[in-house]
C-alpha cells in the first residue's frame, strides 16, 4: 500500500474530476454497476458495518417515480442521467455485524443505543456514498452528487418495505462538458487545517 498513484490517476479522481450536470446518451450497463459496487465495498467503515444501501434508478418507470421527489433545479439533469443512485443507509445495520465483524460482539454496541446507531449509520453510509463517487471516476464514469429532493418522499417511494433512510443522490453516466460550471475556488490548507 506504499505506492503513490501517478499524477494522471490523481487528476482522474480529484483534480480534473467535476460534478456533472449534463449527460451524453452513452448507457451505464449492469456490468458497470456491479463493478462499481465491487470496488466501493472495500472502503473502510466503522466495525466494517457497511450500512449504505444503494438503489440504481435506471428504468423509465423508476425515473418517473423519483421525479416526484426532485426539486425543480435537479429534475432535468436527473431525468437525463443514465442512472441515478439513491444512497441510503440501514438504521438497523447492526443486525449484520455478526457476519461483517465476527471478531467481536459488535451488535451489542449499537442495539438499544439509538443515537449511536443512527450517527454510525449516517456517517458511514455517507462515507460509502463518497467511495461510490471515487469508484465511478476510477472506472471511467462521471458523477453528479446532489441534495435538492424530498428525502421522506424518496423513502416512501423506494424504501417503504425496508425501513432504510435516504441520504443523497448521485447521477451517473458519461458527462457532457457543456454542462460543467466554471471551477469554484477551494480553501487553502492554512484556512481550514492545522498541524498540532
Amino acid at each position: 500500500m506504499s505506492d503513490k498513484l501517478d499524477a494522471a490517476a490523481l487528476d482522474t479522481l480529484f483534480r480534473n474530476a467535476r460534478t456533472q450536470n449534463k449527460w451524453t446518451d452513452a448507457p451505464v450497463t449492469d456490468e458497470e454497476l456491479h463493478e462499481l459496487y465491487d470496488l466501493l465495498k472495500w472502503g473502510p467503515t466503522s466495525a466494517n458495518a457497511s450500512p449504505a444501501r444503494f438503489v440504481f434508478v435506471r428504468s423509465p418507470e423508476a425515473k418517473a417515480k423519483l421525479k416526484q421527489a426532485l426539486s425543480a433545479g435537479n429534475t432535468e439533469k436527473t431525468m437525463t442521467a443514465p442512472v441515478t443512485v439513491i444512497v441510503g443507509h440501514d438504521p438497523k445495520f447492526y443486525d449484520h455485524l455478526p457476519k461483517l465483524f465476527p471478531q467481536a460482539d459488535a451488535k451489542s454496541w449499537f442495539a438499544g443505543n439509538w443515537s449511536l446507531a443512527d450517527a454510525t449509520a449516517f456517517r458511514n453510509g455517507t462515507l460509502q456514498g463518497a467511495y461510490l463517487i471515487l469508484a465511478a471516476r476510477a472506472l471511467g464514469l462521471d458523477a453528479g452528487p446532489m441534495s435538492g429532493f424530498d428525502n421522506s418522499k424518496v423513502d416512501d417511494l423506494f424504501f417503504a418495505d425496508s425501513g432504510f433512510k435516504t441520504n443523497f443522490l448521485i447521477n451517473l453516466g458519461h458527462g457532457d462538458p457543456a454542462g460543467i460550471f466554471p471551477r469554484n475556488p477551494r480553501f487553502e490548507f492554512d484556512e481550514v487545517a492545522k498541524i498540532v
